[in-house]
């Protein structure tokens, strides 16, 4: 199957997704299947909520169009006569993370050998199955344990990444870290700019790499209209699980004696540190301009994205409310896994 055809058949799934998103044709079997589906994600990681899932279906009913396909896929040379097994090891920290990773290894036309993360094990097997029924010639299995592969393509945390770098240093791999995002305030940002910040930090319950765990502001910046538009997303709280973290660091930062920000829902801690915990959100004041980017200079590595509502020093950034949605060619980390596949 040619690689116009393999484009058509993803833009067919997307198809039946937009239908279910749109809930045409709700007495058909598809779409029985896909509330079954969203049904039995829950089930399995509670992290995974109906709205979580629905956020993530909607982003990718709005990429997989026949023109983003094309488009993305004509800045590469793609051969079908050198299918290589890939091996992909998967996060499992928001719904459907891998699933770039498996689209782009088959529409470069490998074979994917997919482990799974137990925590999401349902969504991506169901689409990657429907995909293949209207395109025959997808080769991808689900293992337990990756077999030998030609190229590995794994993410995680920073202390499995030691363990990946060390048992595939003998294959070409991308091997993907631990990685957050941040949000710069200046105190020109309209309500709407806010409000995006604040879709930035809670989507997901902030378990995503393009999560914002970090807010920095400028010195004497008044906190009353983040907490304003913070109130939208108060319903977080009666998320078991959410609601457990927010409690337990309340609770250890009360016991320390430790200064916060409380509006029942999030805390807010003064702190450098990149990488808040759930419930949490570290925000740092900066003087200048030349300081703030001092520090991000050297924490690059440990950032995904940079939320501002405007251009921010010789970084790249992104809009505010834009960190969950990137274009289908902004790649994890900024290393290009087309130019990686399509040059083994």
């Amino acid at each position: 199957m040619s690689l116009d055809q393999r484009i058509k058949s993803l833009v067919a799934v997307r198809n039946v997704l937009d239908q279910f998103l749109n809930k045409k044709y709700v007495d058909s079997q598809t779409y029985s299947e896909f509330k079954n589906l969203i049904s039995l994600a829950e089930i399995k990681n509670p992290w995974f909520t109906e709205k979580s899932i629905l956020s993530v279906l909607t982003y990718w009913n709005s990429v997989l169009t026949e023109e983003t396909l094309t488009n993305w896929l004509s800045n590469y040379t793609i051969k079908f006569n050198k299918s290589k097994p890939i091996g992909l090891v998967l996060a499992g920290n928001i719904p459907m993370v891998g699933f770039h990773d498996c689209i782009s290894t088959l529409l470069t036309g490998n074979q994917a050998k997919i482990k799974l993360s137990s925590k999401d094990s349902v969504l991506i097997p169901f689409l990657l199955n429907l995909w293949k029924e209207f395109c025959k010639d997808l080769e991808f299995e689900f293992v337990e344990k990756l077999p030998h592969c030609d190229a590995v393509i794994t993410t995680g945390t920073t202390n499995t990444a030691r363990y990946f770098e060390y048992y595939f240093k003998n294959i070409p791999h991308i091997i993907r870290k631990n990685r957050t995002s941040i949000a710069i305030i200046n105190g020109n940002e309209t309500k709407a700019d806010l409000l995006g910040i604040a879709d930035d930090i809670f989507t997901y319950f902030g378990l995503g790499c393009r999560s914002v765990t970090q807010l920095f502001i400028p010195v004497n910046y008044d906190l009353k209209p983040l907490f304003n538009v913070f109130i939208f997303y108060k319903d977080c709280i009666n998320h078991s699980k959410y609601s457990n973290n927010y409690e337990y660091n309340k609770a250890i930062y009360l016991m320390n004696l430790e200064k916060f920000w409380d509006n029942n829902f999030i805390l807010l801690k003064e702190s450098r540190n990149l990488f808040s915990p759930i419930g949490t959100l570290y925000f740092s004041t900066y003087y200048d301009n030349s300081e703030l980017a001092n520090f991000i200079s050297q924490n690059t590595d440990y950032l995904q994205c940079i939320v501002s509502a405007q251009p921010f020093d010789r970084f790249k950034t992104v809009l505010p409310g834009q960190a969950q949605n990137p274009k289908i060619n902004d790649y994890a980390d900024g290393v290009d896994i087309l130019e990686f596949l399509t040059n083994l």
